[in-house]
């Protein structure tokens, strides 16, 4: 099971403890802003990813508005994420109020 969590939950958690964060918007996207260490995944690399990912870390997915990330996050605990969440508001509402890294 994952949990929704707002941009400031989102902030929190990152501040606070190691998380895995993974990206799942376009290249393109991607390359013109992203929370800074997020990992980009597609159906190219998610197999590598999910081979390779520590589940007990926190994992949180963001897309562009917050709603691709539910569907991707419920895949990954399914997938034995321990704490998997997604962030509500997607890269849409961070860049509001935090940092971007442009590739």
């Amino acid at each position: 099971m994952f949990t929704r969590i707002s941009v400031s939950q989102t902030w929190e958690i990152i501040q606070n403890k190691p998380v895995t964060i993974v990206d799942i918007r376009d290249e393109v996207s991607y390359s013109q802003g992203h929370i800074a260490h997020a990992l980009r995944l597609d159906n190219a690399n998610v197999q590598s990813f999910l081979l390779n990912a520590d589940r007990s870390r926190p994992l949180i997915v963001c897309c562009y508005h917050g709603h691709s990330s539910q569907q991707a996050a419920d895949m990954f605990s399914q997938n034995g994420f321990e704490h998997c969440y997604s962030m509500d508001g997607g890269m849409c509402e961070w860049v509001l109020t935090h940092d971007v890294v442009v590739d």
